[in-house]
C-alpha cells in the first residue's frame, strides 16, 4: 500500500502515537508499505511553530527530516506537476490550502491518505482514498 499521511499523523507518528488506530499503526508498521510525507506537511508545521501556533515535546522543525528519514518514509516533494493540475481538484468541502494539496497530491498519484479530518474524508466522493 502506498499512503501519504496528513500532517496531525505525521506528528502523532513521531511523538503522539497513543493518538493513532490499530489500522493506522498496522500500515504504519508494515515494510511492504510505502510511507509518504509531503513536503508541505514541514512547511506547515514550521510556519504553524513559527507564529506560536504548533508546539510539540521531542522535536523542532528542523529534526523533521531526520525523524521521518528513522521512520523509514518517505519524503513527497512538492513539484511544479503538483502546482500546475492542482486547478483540477473539485469540491469544496475544505478551505486550507496545505490540506486541499494533500488532497491533491494523494489524488494524482493515487495514494491513500491517513488523515482523522471529517472533512477531508469528504474527498471521498471525488476520488480520494482515505484511512483511518
Amino acid at each position: 500500500m502506498n499512503v501519504l499521511l496528513d500532517t496531525h499523523v505525521l506528528i502523532w507518528a513521531i511523538a503522539e502515537s497513543y493518538k493513532l488506530s490499530e489500522p493506522v499503526k498496522e500500515v504504519l508498521q508494515r515494510s511492504e508499505n510505502r510511507i509518504y510525507v509531503s513536503s508541505l506537511s514541514i512547511w506547515e508545521i514550521s510556519l504553524k511553530y513559527s507564529l506560536g501556533k504548533f508546539s510539540v515535546e521531542g522535536f523542532t522543525p528542523e529534526e523533521l527530516p531526520g525523524l521521518i528519514k528513522e521512520l523509514e518514509f518517505e519524503i513527497l516533494p512538492l513539484n511544479v506537476v503538483d502546482a500546475s493540475t492542482f486547478h483540477k481538484l473539485t469540491g469544496d468541502w475544505h478551505k486550507d490550502p496545505f490540506d486541499r494539496m494533500l488532497i491533491w497530491q494523494a489524488i494524482s498519484r493515487d495514494l491513500t491518505l491517513i488523515t482523522k479530518d471529517k472533512n477531508i474524508c469528504k474527498y471521498q466522493e471525488v476520488g480520494l482514498k482515505v484511512l483511518w
